[in-house]
């Protein structure tokens, strides 16, 4: 919006022009100085502010869900943050990461194409010490990994892609797979050195050790889906309707759920005294006939009459009718 001056201002700008203190012309090179823009073609920006405040959105939510998962899985302290997400060159980003660090390539159909996680050798070999049992130490010695730990470390962030795949699930459903593991940035060529890529810089904190983790992910990846990474596409996609395997899943899950279920033989109230002063033999008067039905209780709801009785000597309930008369008193008839 542009700004408004007031009459008073207006009336000193036109006192300077025509005093000479300040030059017509002078003004208008720099408004037109100010209305030029650089545009550098060898960092095409391909993605828009509404789409990239989505990708912030996702990889912070990401961040939590790795923050928790990694605390569980190495007790310790761990927090990871979003410290930046820009997009530019492929080859740029090869050359802003050490040549010799944790390069996880992986896939994530039905998106096409290979995605990135480059961790700082710090935080993965915090990480490796923390998972063998030690006290988080970080070391650095990525040049001469043994196979063994190549293999751990790799199986680390192999199980990040649950997270990943997590915080997208509101954009698109993915199925991430690990597909190779380097620690030399020259073996490793995803796209064309001009291509631009987002990159989203994670800090990253385990115990004493901190770093960064890089999620490079190329726009040739993201352009079948460019389109839903907009808040107005969001705002109006309509909400899922659960599909019949949704419905079944949820159902065998209910049925699977343990529930509470007390058989009521009925109740009566003692005073003090009477309560302190039982014995064993006393008996205890209920508010209930014998050939009246007990009341069987879901958690605290009565749902059924039944009549005791024994299956394969052990004691043992027979449902007789649905309760339907709400929840009965504690109170003795």
């Amino acid at each position: 919006m542009a700004e408004i001056l007031s009459q008073s201002e207006i009336d000193a700008l036109l006192s300077a022009i025509s005093t000479g203190e300040m030059d017509a012309e002078e003004l208008k090179k720099e408004e037109l100085k100010r209305k030029e823009k650089i545009y550098d073609f060898k960092r095409a920006l391909r993605f828009s502010k509404d789409q990239f405040r989505s990708l912030t959105r996702i990889h912070e939510n990401f961040a939590r869900l790795l923050t928790t998962y990694y605390a569980s899985q190495l007790r310790c302290y761990v927090h990871i943050t979003v410290a930046s997400v820009e997009q530019l060159p492929y080859e740029e980003f090869v050359r802003s990461v050490p040549s010799l660090t944790i390069l996880n390539v992986f896939e994530a159909p039905p998106l096409e194409g290979r995605m990135l996680i480059e961790v700082n050798p710090n935080i993965a070999y915090a990480m490796l010490d923390r998972q063998l049992g030690g006290i988080g130490s970080s070391y650095n010695k990525i040049d001469n990994l043994t196979e063994i730990e190549t293999k751990l470390i790799s199986q680390i962030f192999e199980k990040s892609l649950e997270p990943f795949k997590e915080a997208w699930s509101s954009v698109i459903e993915l199925e991430p797979t690990m597909q190779a593991f380097e620690v030399n940035t020259q073996f490793l060529q995803m796209v064309s050195p001009n291509e631009t890529v987002v990159v989203i810089s994670l800090s990253v904190t385990i115990g004493e050790a901190s770093g960064m983790m890089n999620i490079c992910i190329p726009h040739v990846v993201l352009e079948p889906i460019i389109q839903k990474l907009s808040l107005h596409q969001w705002m109006t996609e309509k909400k899922k309707q659960p599909t019949s395997a949704d419905t079944a899943q949820l159902t065998r899950h209910i049925k699977e759920a343990a529930v509470d279920v007390q058989a009521i033989l009925g109740t009566t109230v003692l005073k003090i005294q009477d309560l302190i002063a039982l014995d064993v033999g006393d008996v205890i008067p209920l508010n209930r006939r014998i050939n009246e039905p007990l009341i069987l209780k879901v958690g605290e709801m009565p749902k059924f009459y039944v009549q005791p009785g024994k299956f394969k000597n052990k004691l043992a309930v027979q449902v007789m009718d649905i309760y339907e008369e709400g929840i009965e008193t504690d109170e003795p008839q």
